[in-house]
């Protein structure tokens, strides 16, 4: 029976659940995930966690924050005024934007509060800090 490997194309099925059981995806109801193992496509504990598992083979596997989304940086959440917003924005809890880095880099951030004309901002991504519980089912490997 073919093993997952590296290089290998792999399909499972998985769901991802927080430390109190709350499922935050999950490929149930839709196509199994399709990835090359080893690739750098995943986060390193799940590419870790499929490494050696045979199509058919489960497992429940828990993945620190380290080897997942990493820790949680205070330092990445920042206040901005609502007139640094385009005027139709109407920022909310939530919501989330795009804004490029002083690198020229995108990325995304989260509104976490609204008070009057200060917006909180969040860079984190929101799992990071936090440890995975994935369980995965091992579909197809080619």
């Amino acid at each position: 029976m073919a093993q997952a490997k590296n290089g290998a194309t792999v399909k499972v099925h998985y769901t991802g659940k927080l430390d109190d059981g709350t499922v935050f995806d999950s490929s149930q109801g839709r196509e199994p995930l399709e990835f090359t193992l080893g690739a750098g496509q995943l986060i390193p504990g799940f590419d870790a966690a499929v490494d050696g598992m045979a199509i058919g083979e489960t497992k429940t596997v828990t993945i620190p924050h380290d080897q997942a989304y990493g820790p949680y940086h205070e330092q990445m959440v920042v206040e901005a005024n609502r007139d640094q917003f385009p005027p139709e924005a109407n920022p909310q809890i939530g919501m989330q934007f795009e804004s490029r880095g002083e690198d020229g880099q995108n990325f995304v951030v989260t509104v976490t509060a609204v008070d009057g004309e200060k917006i909180t901002l969040d860079a984190n991504h929101p799992l990071a800090g936090k440890d995975l519980t994935f369980e995965i089912e091992v579909v197809e490997v080619a």
